[in-house]
């Protein structure tokens, strides 16, 4: 079917909910995309901070097919080996004692909030226990995750919502505290917000937000959907500020591809869930954790952490050259290879240029550029890329 007709038929057939960019997309090699016109593009989106490991990874691959002609789902009524092996990797990575795997991270978002209420009843017996969520903040589009997502454009057409969400000011710990009463049951947030504009939380706020949940029982969720999994710099950003939570939600780059997301927990938290508590049809199933047991074995063999590290600091430097050298540029920041550029005029022109000249970007928050590339670029991709993000910034500077 050519370009064309692919589009039309699209938006004939499928509900409008996205703003597509006009071209279809065919296939992927390491870290470029080509469309169905044989147009080459240099990824600096990652299918929204999806493919860490670059597209068309033989080993991935080859680990997803052999599972698909071995076994691809049983229910959760009966074990298997794919789910152990990746639940293993991922306690580890986490640093946390219990997973449960979802499809998705807003699944995720949902199932966190179900386990800190369930953990809050068990202690009160009561059920109108809050939650302290974030300004600005994003979480997903289900009705649990959107009630805690700290935008009321996305969730005005849908009320009323779960009651008991309070808002703070994110990396203002005054204005949690001021929130906080007997009621409140947990504190939740992305370690570094994404969709709001990319701001990484502050030391001296994720600390006091810690504090403050230990003192005064509350559990605290951090949302690593779409900062975890290597892209920071460490497999999960809380690890550099040297906090835990007491729940943490993740997916995104965890199945490079494949839907998968999970909840994990510490064990004392985690125990709240007993069986008739959360379920899933189809989370956890093989095929989807061979895809992220495979994923932290990749993650190992090609020492992704240690190239994010690099990369991103080299990816920092290049676009704080952006900044000195275009007026239209406000501010960078960011941490590793999850990296926004502030422009003082909306993206929309600079991105539609940079896709003109063969450059994914997206978007986050209304005036920002989310650099969230494949996790195994390297510094010949960031000069290709900041090239051409010359060439679009020419275009309204």
């Amino acid at each position: 079917m050519e370009t064309k007709k692919i589009i039309e038929t699209a938006e004939e057939k499928l509900i409008h909910t996205y703003n597509r960019y006009q071209i279809v997309l065919d296939k992927g090699d390491g870290v470029r995309l080509y469309d169905t016109d044989g147009k080459e593009y240099l990824d600096f989106g990652s299918g929204i901070a999806v493919f860490a490991l670059g597209y068309n990874n033989k080993e991935y691959n080859d680990a997803v097919k052999a599972q698909v002609d071995k076994l691809i789902h049983t229910s959760n009524y009966f074990y298997n080996e794919p789910a152990v092996e990746a639940a293993k990797a991922l306690t580890k990575a986490s640093g946390m004692d219990r997973v449960f795997f979802t499809n998705s991270g807003t699944e995720a978002v949902e199932g966190a909030i179900k386990l800190a209420k369930k953990y809050a009843y068990l202690k009160t017996g009561k059920a109108d226990n809050e939650i302290i969520a974030m300004e600005h903040s994003f979480h997903g589009r289900s009705m649990g995750a959107l009630a805690v997502t700290g935008n009321k454009h996305y969730q005005e057409a849908f009320g009323p919502m779960i009651p008991g969400i309070k808002f703070a000011k994110y990396n203002d710990l005054e204005s949690v505290e001021a929130l906080v009463t007997d009621k409140t049951c947990a504190v939740i947030f992305e370690t570094v917000q994404g969709e709001g504009g990319v701001y990484p939380a502050k030391k001296e706020f994720i600390e006091g937000v810690r504090k403050l949940c230990d003192e005064k029982g509350i559990l605290l969720i951090l949302d690593e959907i779409q900062c975890g999994m290597g892209r920071t710099g460490s497999m999960y950003a809380y690890q550099q500020y040297g906090v835990k939570p007491d729940i943490v939600t993740t997916a995104k780059a965890l199945g490079c591809g494949v839907p998968v997301g999970a909840f994990l927990a510490t064990e004392e938290v985690a125990k709240a869930l007993v069986p008739g508590d959360h379920g899933t049809t189809y989370g956890g199933n093989p095929l989807a954790c061979a895809a992220a047991a495979k994923v932290f074995e990749l993650f190992d063999k090609l020492d992704v952490l240690s190239n994010v590290q690099e990369v991103g600091a080299y990816l920092a430097e290049k676009l704080d050259e952006i900044v000195d050298d275009y007026a239209v540029a406000v501010e960078r920041r960011g941490m590793g290879l999850i990296q926004g550029l502030e422009l003082s005029v909306a993206p929309r022109d600079v991105i539609s240029n940079a896709l003109d000249n063969g450059l994914i970007l997206f978007s986050a928050g209304s005036n920002v550029i989310r650099f969230v590339p494949p996790l195994v670029i390297g510094k010949d991709d960031v000069d290709e890329m900041i090239i051409k993000l010359r060439r679009a910034l020419d275009t309204v500077n």
